[in-house]
């Protein structure tokens, strides 16, 4: 006997619940710097009631102000990169698609790649960041709007490439031209992705942004359902395809720039995530939102654990999401027989 779609959300949203709980506590306990789950109860209890707790400062500060917001960055950054490529995938109609789709995440890279370059704070490198990312979405969405195609969906899919495309090639022109010995080093680690520099400071900057971005996509939640069904049965239902279709990739590229800005390029997560989502709750975007956001916050905060603590020196995130993604990826696609929509 098949479940109930309120019981397959409840389910997902359970288990990811549960999961994310447990590599939260794991992501505070492990560590060159070992904590024990007790001093971790110990120190969040007593934070939490304004009392001593009669740890070493040492332990206080790698909970609080190294391993916090790391884990707080890797929640957010994790969730929002997952609602955004379901966004994408339902906007779109194609399971391939990914955040950054339309040029996002090539825009934030040349943001912070110019930003490196010319040697400019963090600060202002994740502004440029994330401006540069916004700045990319909208001239691809220009593009589509200017071309006024019959099937604007391909042409905003085809203008992201082109735009993707040279926005990459300014990243590599920057790469060739910056010292090899300095900030050749810095932009490489950046393009890979990294959770190692982010502050808690980081962290309350961008929470804003991945709100906002976030209300859109419930707000206009049934009517993405309508929208996968293609542009004219949609606009027969009453829907206006134009400004969903905006206010989708608005909220979307939003989200994605900002926690881009602050984690760099990680690929795999707005790619795998919703697939994972899909099959435990099905295609309805809004059963899917909540349970994607649980995921793609635990997947990443797995993948940033097994980042800091597989080797003597940090692993690039970007790498191991690929490398962890490609085989899970393709085992989904393997043993998923429900055909996508």
């Amino acid at each position: 006997m098949r479940s109930s779609p309120a019981a397959r959300v409840l389910s997902g949203v359970v288990i990811g619940s549960l999961i994310l709980a447990a590599l939260v506590a794991l992501a505070f306990v492990v560590g060159r710097f070992p904590v024990s789950p007790a001093e971790l109860a110990t120190a969040v209890w007593a934070r939490a009631t304004g009392r001593p707790s009669g740890l070493p400062a040492a332990v206080e500060t790698v909970i609080f102000n190294v391993r916090g917001p790391r884990v707080l960055a890797a929640v957010a950054v994790g969730a929002a990169l997952a609602v955004a490529g379901a966004a994408y995938q339902g906007l779109f109609r194609n399971p391939l698609v990914s955040p950054d789709i339309l040029g996002v995440s090539s825009g934030a890279a040349l943001g912070a790649v110019l930003g490196i370059y010319y040697s400019l704070s963090v600060v202002a490198i994740q502004v440029l960041a994330f401006v540069f990312g916004l700045a990319a979405v909208a001239a691809v969405y220009a593009i589509g709007a200017a071309l006024g195609a019959r099937d604007p969906v391909v042409v905003l899919v085809l203008a992201g490439v082109v735009i993707g495309t040279l926005l990459g090639s300014c990243v590599g022109l920057v790469k060739y031209l910056a010292d090899p010995y300095n900030q050749l080093p810095a932009i490489t680690f950046w393009l890979l992705g990294s959770l190692a520099g982010v502050t808690a400071g980081d962290v309350r900057a961008v929470l804003p942004a991945v709100v906002v971005g976030l209300i859109p996509l419930v707000l206009v939640r049934w009517r993405m359902n309508v929208m996968t069904l293609g542009d004219e049965e949609a606009q027969s239902l009453g829907v206006s395809t134009q400004r969903v279709r905006l206010a989708v990739i608005g909220a979307a590229t939003l989200m994605t720039a900002a926690v881009v800005s602050i984690s760099g390029v990680i690929g795999w997560i707005g790619l795998l995530v919703p697939h994972f989502a899909r099959l435990l709750v099905g295609p309805d975007f809004g059963r899917l939102l909540p349970v994607a956001m649980l995921l793609g916050s635990a997947y990443l905060l797995a993948v940033d654990t097994l980042a800091r603590t597989l080797a003597p020196i940090e692993i690039p995130l970007g790498v191991l999401t690929a490398v962890i993604g490609a085989p899970f990826f393709l085992w989904l696609l393997a043993t998923s027989r429900r055909e996508w929509s």
